[in-house]
Parts: structure tokens; C-alpha cells; sequence
């Protein structure tokens, strides 16, 4: 079976992925730092790279239950409002992850987006195979 949906979601997010690793390696080529921070610490390198430690933390989960939603017949309305919010949230806690302030619009907005994302593509996961295994 194909999945298409979900398809085209690990698509852009990985290309986003891609993304967050080059800024966060070009700029640990710029400047010279290998390994962990730099000491003492360079926090734009931290910034960097908590952006895309973080978003490897969230999305292949949320991705993974895409496919599975989309496996067993979910919505394709679901499951297109899903991943875009996701893509959203996602740019959102890019722009808004900041070394110097956890008051950020962008982070609220990313990282509550991203869980709320999780919670009801959970719930729904749950929902959906719940009656498959009570039929």
C-alpha cells in the first residue's frame, strides 16, 4: 500500500531536517569547533543545534504515526491539517529558539504546536485502533 500523504510530509520535513544539520555543521566549520561547544561555550552553536537535536526529537514520532493513521484509512483531511501545523510549528520553533530568552513568540508556538501535534495524532492512533481491536 502506498502513503501518499504521508509521503509528501517526511519529504518536506526532511528536506527541513536537512536544513537545520547544514546550518548547524557550516557553522561549526566556521568556527572551528568539532566538538560540543567550544569553551568557553559558543551559544549560537548551542542555539543551532538544540533546533535541530530538537526537532529530530519530535517529528519522526509524529511521522511514524502519519503513516499508521494513514495505513488503517484515517482522514487525509486529519492527516494534510496535521502536517502542515507540523511544518508550521516546526519553522515557528526554528525561528523562535533562542540561547538569550525562553519568551519567544516562535518557540511558544513551535514547541506547544509540536506537543498538541503529538497529543492528538496519539489520541487519534488510539481511537482509530481501538475499535479494530474491540470488532
Amino acid at each position: 500500500m502506498q502513503l501518499p500523504i504521508t509521503a509528501l510530509y517526511a519529504g518536506i520535513l526532511t528536506i527541513f531536517a536537512l536544513v537545520l544539520s547544514f546550518q548547524a555543521g557550516s557553522f561549526r566549520g566556521k568556527s572551528g569547533i568539532s566538538l560540543l561547544f567550544g569553551d568557553p561555550p559558543n551559544m549560537e552553536l548551542v542555539q543551532k543545534v538544540r533546533v535541530h537535536q530538537n526537532f529530530l526529537e519530535y517529528v519522526p514520532m509524529i511521522v511514524i504515526l502519519m503513516a499508521v493513521i494513514e495505513l488503517n484509512g484515517g482522514s487525509i483531511t486529519f492527516l494534510h491539517a496535521i502536517g502542515a501545523l507540523l511544518i508550521v510549528a516546526r519553522i515557528a520553533h526554528a525561528l523562535g529558539l533562542k540561547h538569550e530568552t525562553m519568551s519567544h513568540p516562535g518557540r511558544l508556538i513551535g514547541a506547544g504546536g509540536t506537543a498538541l501535534i503529538t497529543l492528538v495524532t496519539g489520541v487519534y492512533t488510539l481511537w482509530m485502533v481501538s475499535g479494530t481491536m474491540m470488532g
